[in-house]
């Protein structure tokens, strides 16, 4: 812990609004250990009931995790506003920051021409009463999904994909259900777990996404809901194959006491089939997100499932948010319809599956593995991350460090390729190799 942060308070709550007070302030950073129950019992005068407690609070609302032997953290990200950056550490001055997971800019659609179609058409203002899902945007969305096999006769819009995991789990799960997630996985995800109050159940993954033996566990250990990247997996790349799709589908069949969650963030970039799990549970969603292909203030997806799942989905809305913008909606739509758009969709996916693939070949060339099916991020697992993470910063390469990404998976650094150009692979391929097998001592940088 931050030695010059002291927790204060005599009660479970004070004790918790302590460490509270001091993540928000910086002053308790993410990663920072807290004292342990018994210590900090006995400099604060209080039971050790009542600091387990308190710990026991912070980690409910998700801003602690309790690590084993590691004792209790601050969490990556903390689900409350902070002052302090997060885990990552800041690339340095003149490096190139491959560590932000977003895509390339230079590969987005411009949204300035089509705004300004939308300016000269979209007549009066749009009163509450009159806000909604567009008709015209459920039957574009509707005929998408189907060509890719997603039954989609219910339908809703979201705020983005994770808004819509959010609500698919507030309605149908309480704080202390546990809910299966893939391990590597998307970090906001685990996050999110953690900031409702639920348990998450790590499932490892391959190539062709969640293990089934992964999933099996999970489903014995009491999982509530599953929640699969359909393509282009943070951080691995994976992506789920026919084989694995028809294993996984036998396996969960009519399990009414599982909710099914299926992101396919990457939409039209991924250059693989879709192979869908959806319908194969009672209660399931298939949740596809335009920020990646379309750029990422795009707050808009498109939320498939059963008829019960959707409609506590847009119920709940209603209630809280009401609707996606129309504005918002209508902008998508004429993005979808754009022949122009959907070309430099395909061209950007393109672009990133020979920018992935190169650098894994490359990174093979030096003997080392590298996980890199779909997406826009490399998967590299390596022995000890934060040598890694340092040994790169200093040559001039920020990448991310797995840690945010794990459960119980090994160690390993992803890489997102969006700023990287074909020259670029071989020299960081090398600057990797060095990192993984340094064969001199480095000095570490502040």
């Amino acid at each position: 812990m931050a030695a010059h942060y002291q927790i204060a308070g005599s009660t479970s709550a004070a004790i918790s609004a302590s460490v509270e007070s001091g993540i928000r302030s910086g002053a308790l950073a993410p990663g920072d250990a807290l004292p342990a129950v018994r210590t900090l019992a006995t400099g604060l005068a209080v039971s050790p009931a009542t600091v387990a407690r308190a710990y026991q609070e912070l980690r409910q609302r998700g801003l602690v995790v309790t690590a084993g032997r590691h004792g209790t953290r601050v969490r990556p990200r903390p689900p409350v506003a902070t002052r302090r950056a997060g885990l990552m550490p800041p690339p340095l001055p003149g490096s190139r920051n491959l560590s932000a997971g977003q895509p390339d800019r230079r590969l987005l659609p411009p949204l300035g021409p089509h705004l300004a179609a939308l300016a000269a058409e979209i007549g009066a203002p749009t009163g509450y009463a009159a806000a909604a899902v567009l008709p015209e945007l459920v039957d574009a969305a509707r005929e998408r999904l189907a060509a890719d096999g997603v039954p989609a006769e219910e339908i809703t819009v979201t705020g983005g994909a994770l808004d819509g995991i959010e609500r698919l789990l507030a309605a149908h799960l309480r704080p202390g259900d546990a809910v299966a997630v893939e391990d590597p996985g998307w970090a906001n995800l685990l996050d999110l777990v953690a900031a409702l109050g639920l348990r998450a159940i790590g499932v490892p993954v391959d190539d062709e996404g969640p293990t089934e033996p992964g999933v099996r566990a999970a489903l014995a250990a009491g999982a509530r809901a599953l929640v699969v990247t359909s393509r282009a997996q943070n951080p691995t790349g994976a992506a789920l194959s026919a084989d694995r799709a028809d294993a996984l589908r036998a396996l969960l069949a009519g399990r009414s006491d599982l909710l099914l969650i299926e992101d396919d963030h990457a939409a039209e970039l991924a250059r693989v089939p879709l192979h869908p799990l959806a319908g194969a549970t009672p209660a399931w969603a298939f949740v596809r997100s335009v920020s990646k292909p379309y750029g990422p203030d795009l707050r808009l997806a498109v939320l498939a499932g059963d008829e019960a799942t959707v409609a506590r989905v847009a119920g709940r809305a209603r209630v809280g948010a009401g609707w996606v913008s129309t504005v918002l909606q209508r902008l998508v739509l004429a993005l979808w319809r754009d022949p122009a758009t959907a070309d430099l969709v395909r061209r950007a996916g393109e672009s990133y599956e020979r920018r992935r693939n190169g650098l894994a070949r490359e990174l093979a060339a030096h003997g080392l593995a590298a996980h890199a099916r779909t997406g826009i991020n490399v998967w590299v697992p390596v022995p000890d991350e934060t040598v890694v993470v340092t040994a790169l910063r200093d040559a001039g390469w920020s990448v991310a460090p797995g840690v945010i990404n794990r459960i119980a998976a090994g160690p390993g650094v992803r890489i997102t390729v969006s700023s990287l150009d074909e020259a670029d692979l071989a020299p960081l391929a090398a600057a990797i190799a060095r990192a993984v097998r340094p064969t001199a001592p480095f000095g570490f940088t502040a």
